[in-house]
């Protein structure tokens, strides 16, 4: 299996540091960056299926991705993903893929279809400890301008809960339609997100 490891310079990679001022004694005690953003590798692959499995198994009693498609995708896309990490830990992520069909199907939740112009986001997630402070928005937002920074990448692909329309719509997807796939005889929204123009200056977020 061919993997793509060309690199993308983006200022949505670079590090920023939280606004609450960090002591001089806590600073010598950290080195590691207050808060950053990175692609993911597949030595987080354990943290990332246990943020997973804590924010979808209550909910659904699945898990989209199971540890090993984490693995996966992380050896053949490392950069689809992004993690944000608050001192070295991982506090939230999303996981893509290439894909070549106008629409999702069953094959692209675990395929990944290289050199494509669209991506389809598997998983958006946020650790339990971290919820309900905006970071899902936030880190969507940064991933979305970091694809516009990979050349050839037109669109993102993802099928959600009718719950979570909204949220996605305010991140400007469009609702395409029930979704072809179905999870455990869960049945999903397909939503697009067109990656057209420039990106945007980086965000003022507050975070």
């Amino acid at each position: 299996i061919a993997v793509m490891t060309h690199q993308v310079s983006s200022p949505f990679l670079k590090p920023f540091f939280l606004k609450t001022p960090i002591s001089p004694l806590r600073q010598r005690r950290h080195t590691l960056p207050a808060s950053e953003f990175r692609n993911l590798t597949p030595q987080d692959a354990i943290s990332v299926f246990e943020i997973e499995r804590e924010a979808f198994v209550s909910v659904s009693g699945e898990c989209p991705l199971t540890l090993d498609e984490v693995l996966n995708f992380l050896g053949m896309c490392p950069e689809l993903s992004l993690g944000w990490f608050e001192e070295g830990q991982l506090v939230a992520f999303i996981i893509g893929s290439g894909w070549d069909k106008e629409r999702l199907s069953q094959e692209a939740m675990t395929q990944h279809v290289p050199d494509t112009p669209t991506v389809h986001i598997h998983v958006l997630s946020v650790h339990r400890h971290c919820r309900q402070q905006g970071k899902g928005s936030i880190l969507l937002w940064r991933y979305l301008q970091y694809l516009r920074c990979m050349p050839g990448l037109r669109r993102a692909l993802l099928i959600c809960e009718d719950f979570l329309v909204p949220f996605y719509r305010k991140a400007g997807f469009k609702e395409r339609g029930p979704s072809a796939v179905s999870i455990s005889n869960m049945h999903f929204q397909e939503m697009e997100h067109m990656l057209c123009g420039q990106a945007y200056a980086r965000r003022n977020s507050g975070c």
